[in-house]
Order: C-alpha cells, then structure tokens, then sequence
C-alpha cells in the first residue's frame, strides 16, 4: 500500500525559537587615524596595527594548549555578548588575533574594547608573552 506524505496543514511545526539578544544598537563608526593612533596607544605594547591600519593584529603565548583554549573560552563569552567576534586561529599554545569590523570597514571602538578584554582574559589564563 501507498502511504502519502501527510497535508502540510496536519504536519505540526515546531515552535519557533529566537534567539534573545539586545536590541541592536546604531553600527559602529569607522574610527579617523588620529582616533586609532590614540587607541592603539591605550592598549598593550603587544598589539600593532597591520595592513593599512584597517586591523589590529597580536599573537598571544600560552604556556600550554589549555591555557590557550582557556583564554579562547574567556573570550567567546564576552565576545557573544558584546556581539563582536574575533578572527583568531590556535596552533598548540599560540592564539592569532586579528581584530576590525566588517561592516565599518576598518577599526572602530568596538575592536579596542575587544582588544582590551582580550588583554585581561590573557593575564588569567597563564600568559608566557
């Protein structure tokens, strides 16, 4: 016998579930030179600004693969709250942090706070350099 698929009006759909964040705020200004210039001034002396200034760039050393991951971890909380994300990659005990906002198109307050966070996170997590 030949059962047909069920009439999408019987079909029960699952509940629909969004996900809760805080009401989008304006998007993130492009900050000027003079601003990154300032900026870059306030973080630690680790980061540097890379091609044409439109990212920022530093390389963390862990003492081990868990003080790397735990660092990460640290971050990927805050980062998800904060709505902005890092382009990183991890090989053993070494993280690769480059930080910009796409949609601005270079660096915007958003990164130097990030980069901030980044600072502290690293100082808990067993930080060689």
């Amino acid at each position: 016998k030949h059962l047909s698929a069920p009439s999408a009006s019987r079909v029960p759909r699952p509940a629909r579930r969004w996900r809760s964040r805080a009401p989008m705020a304006a998007a993130a200004r492009k900050l000027t030179s003079e601003q990154v210039g300032s900026a870059v001034r306030s973080l630690a002396p680790q980061w540097r600004l890379g091609e044409e200034a439109k990212h920022l760039e530093r390389t963390f050393k862990f003492q081990d693969f868990n003080g790397a991951f735990g660092f990460m971890s640290r971050v990927a909380l805050h980062a998800e709250k904060a709505d902005h994300h890092p382009n990183w990659s991890n090989v053993y005990n070494i993280v690769e942090v480059k930080l910009w906002t796409h949609d601005a198109g270079g660096l915007t307050q958003k990164d130097f706070d990030l980069a901030a966070e980044m600072d502290r996170a690293a100082a808990g997590s067993g930080l060689k350099e």
